[in-house]
């Protein structure tokens, strides 16, 4: 008999989803007005310790409002990784802006040192200004993206981008409830922050996004911006160009439902990564890719890093698991790879290099059984015999 195939991350739509969303329909708020919505605005803003925070559509959305409110415009340049989701860096593009990709560390999220080293050998800073020495553009901002609910290195990141006058945004749209040592949130100690509730992630809207800051005008802009610019709701008065970015109250509703879960689902994934890796750990030549030891990391997504005397390729491995019923993917394609991307400057891309040809994830939904593990670990057994 065939097996019920094991997806790679699917949601868990096990609490009060089905009665919040009923309320709404019963109330019959479904688009972009309800209580619902503001609900969940205030269920995030005071998980995550900020004043506010914003509904998007989508953690996209969020990224485009974050770097429009971060002041970056046509010609100016904006740091990134290229081991990221490619909706991490198209915001740039949307506003005309450059990128400039740089490597990743053992994280998989943005090298620190090699943010400093391009600031400090590629570009001058003039009157506080960094201005890159080969393009002679300002670089505005940089975008850090917490990877697979692991945490960038702040602590390092902060500091540079302070010295040379860098507005900091955060992509924690895979971390949500990640935080360091000092509970701060990943998302809240940059300039601002966006989290997605795309199907996959840890908590699910269907769809959806949330900007958070700790700048209260920033919040109040992204707002007016967010809900198309209106100064005068009842006469429909526009006073800038805005953007019908709201979220619904139907994915609000869901929200709230999938939010009452979250630390549930933080500890079920650190319980099953701690499973994954105690049998993992006795395969030759595979390892479970670790999360950061100084900060509570939300386990997202799991990551096996195969090395060169494992018998199997990433590619091959892949299709053996598929042949077996067990949905996994490589890595995303790095940026400055890409087509669209490919004339934009990379700066001594090399971790993310052997990353990108050595990592496979596999199934993390918050609904995994012990047997579900089981079947993942002994298919690998089986590659290697």
């Amino acid at each position: 008999m065939k097996r019920k195939t094991i997806p790679l991350s699917v949601p868990n739509l096990k609490g009060n989803e089905l009665k919040y969303v009923t309320e709404a329909i019963e109330t019959e708020w479904v688009s972009t007005g309800g209580l619902h919505i503001n609900k969940f605005e205030q269920y995030i803003a005071e998980y995550v310790k900020t004043p506010n925070a914003v509904s998007c559509q989508n953690g996209t959305t969020g990224l485009h409002l974050a770097l429009l409110l971060a002041g970056v415009c046509a010609e100016d340049i904006v740091i990134a990784p290229t081991l990221t989701f490619i909706a991490a860096v198209n915001p740039i593009r949307y506003l005309g802006a450059e990128p400039v990709f740089l490597d990743c560390d053992d994280s998989l999220c943005l090298d620190a040192n090699s943010l400093e080293h391009y600031c400090s050998t590629e570009c001058k800073f003039i009157n506080g200004k960094l201005i890159d020495k080969s393009t002679n553009k300002h670089v505005k901002a940089v975008m850090v993206v917490h990877i697979f609910g692991n945490m960038a290195n702040l602590e390092q990141i902060i500091p540079i981008a302070e010295k040379y006058n860098l507005k900091v945004i955060e992509d924690a749209t895979e971390a949500l409830g990640t935080y360091n040592k000092n509970k701060q949130f990943a998302g809240t100690i940059g300039v601002m922050g966006v989290y997605s509730f795309n199907g996959n992630k840890i908590i699910t809207t269907g769809g959806g996004g949330m900007l958070v800051s700790q700048d209260v005008k920033l919040l109040q802009r992204a707002k007016h911006l967010s809900t198309q610019a209106k100064s005068d709701e009842v006469n429909y008065i526009h006073d800038e160009i805005g953007y019908n970015y709201r979220m619904t109250n139907l994915q609000a509703a869901m929200g709230l439902a999938q939010m009452e879960q979250l630390e549930t689902f933080i500890n079920i994934k650190i319980k099953n990564y701690q499973y994954y890796r105690e049998y993992i750990e006795e395969i030759p030549h595979l390892r479970l890719l670790p999360f950061r030891d100084d900060i509570r990391a939300n386990h997202w997504f799991y990551s096996l890093y195969i090395d060169d005397c494992f018998p199997l390729s990433h590619d091959q491995m892949i299709k053996e698991f598929y042949k077996h019923n067990i949905q996994t993917r490589p890595i995303w394609g790095l940026i400055h790879e890409q087509i669209p991307y490919r004339k934009f400057r990379s700066f001594n891309i090399n971790k993310a290099i052997d990353y990108h040809k050595r990592v496979v994830n596999i199934p993390c939904s918050t609904n995994l059984t012990n047997n579900n593990m089981d079947q993942v670990v002994d298919c690998i057994r089986n590659m290697v015999n």
